[in-house]
C-alpha cells in the first residue's frame, strides 16, 4: 500500500542477491503485459524502452533491490512484475521473477454532520441530518449512524451515496438520517465511516441534541 502522491516501494529481493554483481544482470519491471516501468541493463539504468508515464518517476535502489515509484497516483494501482536475467555464456537466462501488487490510499476528510432543515426542533417532528466525507480512496465500505442516550448506543445503517471524481478518481460519500426528534433526554449523534479492514474507521464530531 502507498499513500496518494507519495513514493511507492516495490521490492524485488531474491536469495543470493547480495552475492550477485548488478553488472552481470538485466533487471526490468513491467506493469501488465506491455508497460515497461524501469530497466537496469548490466548496471546502467536505461530509459529507451520505458512507457511515457514512468519517465523520470522511477529509481532503483540497487542495495535493497527495491524500485521507488515517485508521486504514486491512482492510475498506478495494479500488479507489477520484476524480472531478473543473468548474463550467462552469451544468452541471458532468467534467474528470478516476482510480483508486487500496488494499492493506493488517499485519506478521507473527517465525516461532518449537517442539518438539513431550518427552524426549531419540535417534539413529534423528524430530525433530518446528513453526514459527508470527501477526497478519499479506495471506496469505503459503509457509513453507520450512532445514536447515544442514557448510556445506550444504537447503530443505524442508512444508504451511502458514493460519487467519484472523473479526473482525480477520489470518492465523496454522503449518508442521510431521518428519525423522530429525541425527547426528554440528551442525545448524541455521530456518524462513522468504515474504510475497510486494514484502514479502520473515521468518526464525526458528535452532535448533541
Amino acid at each position: 500500500n502507498s499513500f496518494l502522491n507519495h513514493t511507492a516501494y516495490l521490492s524485488c529481493y531474491f536469495p543470493n542477491s547480495q552475492k550477485t554483481d548488478i553488472k552481470d544482470l538485466r533487471v526490468f519491471w513491467q506493469k501488465g503485459a506491455v508497460e515497461v516501468v524501469h530497466e537496469v541493463y548490466y548496471g546502467q539504468e536505461i530509459h529507451d524502452n520505458l512507457s511515457p508515464k514512468y519517465i523520470n518517476r522511477t529509481k532503483m535502489d540497487m542495495d535493497k533491490w527495491t524500485l521507488q515509484l515517485l508521486n504514486a497516483g491512482i492510475v498506478d494501482e495494479g500488479l507489477y512484475k520484476c524480472i531478473i536475467q543473468h548474463r550467462d555464456k552469451g544468452s541471458p537466462k532468467v534467474i528470478h521473477t516476482s510480483e508486487c501488487l500496488l494499492r493506493i490510499i488517499a485519506n478521507y476528510s473527517q465525516p461532518e454532520i449537517a442539518w438539513l432543515h431550518t427552524g426549531k426542533l419540535k417534539p413529534n417532528k423528524y430530525l433530518n441530518l446528513s453526514c459527508s466525507s470527501s477526497g478519499g480512496y479506495p471506496e469505503p465500505k459503509q457509513m453507520t449512524w450512532l445514536i447515544s442516550h442514557e448510556n445506550r448506543t444504537y447503530r443505524i445503517m442508512r444508504h451511502m451515496n458514493v460519487s467519484q471524481d472523473a479526473v482525480t478518481k477520489l470518492y465523496n460519500v454522503t449518508s442521510r438520517l431521518n428519525i423522530p426528534v429525541p425527547t426528554n433526554t440528551l442525545t448524541n449523534i455521530s456518524c462513522l465511516l468504515h474504510l475497510g479492514e486494514q484502514l479502520g474507521s473515521l468518526v464525526s464530531v458528535p452532535l448533541g441534541i
